[in-house]
């Protein structure tokens, strides 16, 4: 199975490809786009849009796992980063691929079986897990790959 982990946002959206084969994950590729800050909002959103689309054409990955949104205090944050998680759904959606979501409390204890952990700890389960010589950069790559490696967990699970 490979997998489609995202971590959406509206300035930087990271990413990752994951083959699951039986209880060994392997990253097949990872990365990050930014969309430019003093573009207007749509247009953000159809360039995210744009580059989900062609890393499905591209890595033809069978499922999706984009990560849900936590409570920011920022409400004007929270709901551009919904929106850009919106339109990372609805380009899966069109691609016809089922999509998964996951809160950053599952992702966390997933990686490291600690749903406090903070982002050092995730990124260096990330890196044992897969085997990687070194950390994803940007960190959203790494916790794009978290999300996928969270999903490949809980796929595991539902079909034990």
């Amino acid at each position: 199975m490979r997998i489609l982990g995202i971590d959406p946002g509206t300035g930087r959206t990271g990413w990752g490809v994951l083959d699951k084969n039986g209880g060994k994950e392997r990253m097949v590729a990872y990365g990050c786009f930014e969309t430019k800050a003093n573009s207007e909002l749509v247009e953000r959103l159809e360039l995210i849009y744009k580059r989900i689309g062609e890393l499905i054409d591209e890595y033809k990955p069978d499922e999706v796992a984009v990560e849900d949104l936590f409570f920011a205090t920022n409400a004007k944050t929270a709901m551009s980063v919904g929106q850009a998680r919106g339109v990372v759904l609805l380009a899966g959606r069109h691609k016809k691929l089922p999509i998964y979501s996951y809160t950053p409390l599952q992702v966390k204890s997933a990686v490291t079986g600690y749903g406090k952990a903070d982002k050092k700890q995730v990124e260096l389960m990330v890196v044992r897990i897969l085997g990687l010589k070194e950390t994803p950069k940007p960190d959203d790559a790494a916790d794009a790959l978290a999300v996928a490696l969270t999903h490949g967990s809980v796929n595991s699970r539902l079909k034990a």
